[in-house]
């Protein structure tokens, strides 16, 4: 069985969750403590640490503590990956539609199927 733990599985992981995009949404407006993300969220605080963990090792979040306070950030360019991925797939599929297009104006002019 092939290993699809690479760093594209687990960004797409990461934002599988609804409570990790609203962390993720959350900190897209500036840093924040975990308190915080935690507050809006109908999960124990122990949870939101364990969503933060699978954030941070997605490269999505970084977090640093100064005394007993968390405090986590988004790193945004993390999302270069995904947004890679899916302009790929974005683009071939224009290019289908493309070529879809081209072959059905040219059956209207024609008015024989190409094959």
């Amino acid at each position: 069985m092939p290993n699809y733990n690479t760093p594209l599985d687990q960004l797409f992981h990461a934002l599988a969750d609804p409570g990790r995009r609203a962390m993720v949404d959350r900190l897209a407006k500036g840093p924040a403590s975990v308190k915080a993300l935690a507050e809006p969220l109908a999960m124990s605080l122990p949870a939101v640490m364990q969503h933060l963990s699978v954030l941070e090792k997605a490269g999505l979040v970084a977090s640093q503590k100064q005394g007993r306070i968390r405090t986590c950030s988004l790193r945004p360019e993390a999302l270069s990956q995904a947004e890679a991925w899916l302009n790929a797939r974005r683009l071939g599929w224009v290019n289908r539609f493309d070529r879809l297009a081209a072959m059905l104006d040219e059956e209207d002019r024609t008015g024989e199927p190409r094959e």
